[in-house]
């Protein structure tokens, strides 16, 4: 039998980065809702983690911990909203602090076994506005803040532990660490759960799902949607029918190079031009969540028409958590950050059944899966492009000359990235997990030809992560972006100004809009 960790969703961002860490540790496990939450067979669960979540629980109306979590008799651990809630339900003292603590700090470990292998001082990663100021009778605080603040604790007798950190995300250095010493060395779990496991449910889940009905799939030629593809086409084969939209909002050359790419690996492709289409819904729209809505709602009609030609009752998208997580929340208590396409653009009377089987798994474990399907290392290394094409790389009004603008801004840096290699061998590229350029309508002053201009700016991204729910910018050299920018500003008419973003997420989320 699999070992198993219960994950209790009060609405943080995170939740379902810590499903990935907990399943990166080869531990299966399940998130569930903490107002959705059943009793659990003792035997089947070996630990349950509480998550972070947005809520304070100095208000009345905070989410409270499910009763089936103390009967079922297993290891506890709160994370952040989970420890605070802990505290409370025991009759410790939370309060709310006078300033949010958001970012980078530095605890002072004492001895416990959830910090086994790791030295008295830790950086870590805080996000919360409420602090412990008094522990429950039985519990001790086993790390403190540089103010002498309780940032985690254990209680004596029972095996429950609180932190009021995030060791789910890279940020926290040894996060990772923390939770294997939960999962292994106070769970007892063992590591027997692999994207190969994955992998073989899937295929037998989706054929339950489908029966004999035939699927259209949105493909796009990024990772998500070719795997998705190369998923459903081992599950129903031929019933599967790939369809490229092409909605005027693509990198350059990109319908040429995905159809191509395509049929070398044996899929048939129907590619659909439906510019004017997209172009003339946009027209006049400003605001990233309308944006986002309506190319998610022509994407459905498109594929609506093309589903009666094929009769398939199925819609089937690239849909991965990070799209989930910030579009809609898991749980009743999270906050909405963007509405993706594939997500907040569906409409309520689709004629379709929609199928997302790679909805609970997060960017890495996606190229994973790919390469246990066997697709090409172009398909699975290929930086991220959004649904929403070049419509939210473009702040204000989408036209045909801004999509050119940024439409060929794009190409020249994804190109020096590329042509240029760092000092271990590798191209600027492959370092990056995702880079892109951004139309900012900012006009400045510039001058060319001894001519005044005034023209607007390109702004150039480019992070590093590895599951998509926090980054890091990247600090790319200068001599390489002068090299960019001066390409930009003399082949790309109306543009005369280049910046560099060098935000990370959060705050910033990747993509400007």
């Amino acid at each position: 039998m699999l070992s198993s960790i219960i994950i209790i969703d009060f609405g943080s961002q995170f939740t379902q980065l810590i499903a990935r860490r907990v399943r990166e540790s080869s531990v299966y496990c399940e998130v569930i809702p903490w107002d959705c939450c059943p009793k659990f067979p003792a035997d089947n669960i070996s630990g349950i983690i509480l998550s972070g979540g947005p809520s304070s629980v100095t208000k009345n109306v905070s989410p409270t911990i499910p009763p089936a979590v103390w009967s079922s008799n297993v290891p506890v651990l709160g994370i952040c909203y989970g420890m605070q809630a802990m505290v409370k339900e025991w009759g410790g003292i939370v309060e709310q602090s006078g300033g949010r603590e958001f970012g980078h700090s530095v605890l002072n470990f004492k001895p416990s076994r959830l910090w086994l292998g790791l030295d008295e001082k830790q950086d870590v990663w805080m996000s919360h506005g409420d602090h412990v100021l008094k522990l429950p009778i039985g519990c001790v605080s086993i790390a403190t803040s540089n103010q002498g603040v309780c940032a985690a604790f254990e209680h004596l007798e029972k095996p429950y532990w609180g932190i009021q950190f995030h060791p789910e995300v890279t940020h926290t250095t040894n996060g990772y660490k923390i939770i294997c010493n939960f999962l292994y060395e106070i769970c007892a779990c063992s590591s027997n759960w692999t994207i190969e496991n994955f992998l073989e449910q899937s295929i037998v889940s989706v054929r339950e799902q489908v029966g004999d009905d035939n699927i259209v799939l949105g493909l796009s030629g990024g990772v998500d949607s070719s795997v998705t593809a190369a998923l459903l086409h081992k599950s129903v084969g031929n019933r599967l029918h790939c369809v490229f939209i092409d909605n005027g909002l693509l990198r350059k050359n990109e319908v040429q190079q995905v159809t191509e790419s395509f049929k070398n690996i044996g899929m048939s492709i129907s590619h659909v031009d439906a510019e004017k289409l997209f172009l003339g819904a946009l027209s006049g729209i400003s605001d990233p969540e309308k944006k986002r809505k309506i190319i998610g709602l022509e994407f459905v009609r498109a594929f609506e028409k093309e589903a009666k030609i094929v009769n398939a009752k199925w819609l089937a998208q690239g849909t991965i958590y990070p799209d989930i997580i910030e579009s809609s929340a898991s749980s009743g208590s999270s906050h909405l950050i963007k509405s993706h396409h594939n997500v907040g653009g569906i409409p309520k009377g689709l004629n379709l059944k929609l199928l997302e089987p790679l909805k609970y798994l997060f960017k890495d474990e996606v190229r994973k899966l790919g390469k246990s399907l066997g697709l090409p290392d172009y398909f699975i290394h290929r930086h991220p492009f959004p649904g929403p094409g070049l419509a939210i790389r473009i702040i204000g009004p989408v036209t045909k000359e801004t999509l050119r603008c940024v439409r060929d801004a794009d190409a020249i840096f994804i190109e020096e990235l590329h042509r240029n290699y760092s000092e271990d061998g590798r191209s600027y590229y492959e370092h990056l997990s995702q880079a892109f350029s951004v139309y900012l309508p900012i006009c400045s002053v510039g001058v060319k030809g001894d001519s005044r201009t005034y023209e607007a700016t390109i702004c150039l991204r480019a992070v590093e992560t590895v599951d998509f729910m926090t980054a890091k910018w990247y600090p790319l050299p200068t001599d390489f972006l002068s090299i960019v920018s001066s390409r930009i500003i003399n082949e790309v008419h109306g543009i005369s100004r280049v910046v560099y973003d060098i935000s990370n997420k959060p705050p910033a989320t990747i993509e400007w809009e």
